[in-house]
């Protein structure tokens, strides 16, 4: 569970990294190749369609970070996190969850988005 732990922060991390050479490394760390993304938004795939989706999130939302709520739930390749967005110090407006499934070797191989909480 620990691996799976790492994994989950550092793709929250990726949504908060706002030097591109430094954010793109570690979405070809953390993504396998051909990694899908998909949320009630987008639908991307592959390292690229990432990190432009990244981006435009940054570009919708300045100031904004992701943060983990409680703990991860995983079992065999499956894990799922509630995470939040908004600025520090006050109560997120956008709140969701996402089932990430990693592959053997232990990278994200998809992500499954789902929104709680948005904005009106």
């Amino acid at each position: 569970m620990s691996d799976i732990n790492e994994t989950v922060t550092r793709y929250l991390g990726i949504w908060n990294e706002q030097d591109p050479a430094i954010r793109r490394a570690a979405i070809e760390e953390v993504f396998s190749a051909g990694a899908t993304y998909t949320d009630p938004l987008a639908a991307v795939a592959g390292h690229d369609a990432i990190d432009a989706l990244v981006a435009a999130a940054q570009g919708q939302f300045p100031g904004f970070t992701f943060r983990q709520l409680g703990t991860s739930d995983a079992h065999h390749d499956i894990v799922r996190f509630t995470w939040e967005l908004g600025p520090a110090g006050v109560e997120a407006p956008v709140v969701g969850f996402d089932v990430a499934v990693i592959d053997s070797d232990g990278r994200i191989a998809s992500v499954y988005g789902f929104l709680d909480k948005v904005p009106a």
